[in-house]
């Protein structure tokens, strides 16, 4: 009878053990999900600000050609609303921090 006994008590015990294994596994798919799509997510913003800056530097090289052309009133529209728009973001971010 205690024979059975230990042999159930160590069913249970490797029982336990891999019962924890099971989860630590589970544990690290989960992880190596969110990984991925947190990745997945990086490589959607490198795609955006490379887009970005494509687009800047297009506009840049546009406003250069602009002042180029001696186009002194149009420059300093641009120049204008560029000082606006930086006060702007400076108050609405002061608002919110």
């Amino acid at each position: 009878m205690s024979d059975a006994y230990e042999r159930e008590q160590q069913n249970n015990a490797l029982l336990n053990s891999l019962s924890s294994k099971v989860s630590a596994l589970r544990s690290v798919t989960i992880d190596i999900h969110d990984h991925a799509r947190d990745q997945d997510t990086l490589d959607n913003s490198n795609e955006v600000f490379s887009s970005f800056s494509t687009n800047l530097k297009g506009s840049a090289s546009r406003l250069t050609r602009m002042a180029r052309q001696g186009d002194t009133v149009a420059v300093l529209k641009v120049a204008g609303i560029v000082i606006a728009a930086g006060i702007a973001i400076y108050i609405v971010l002061g608002w919110i921090f």
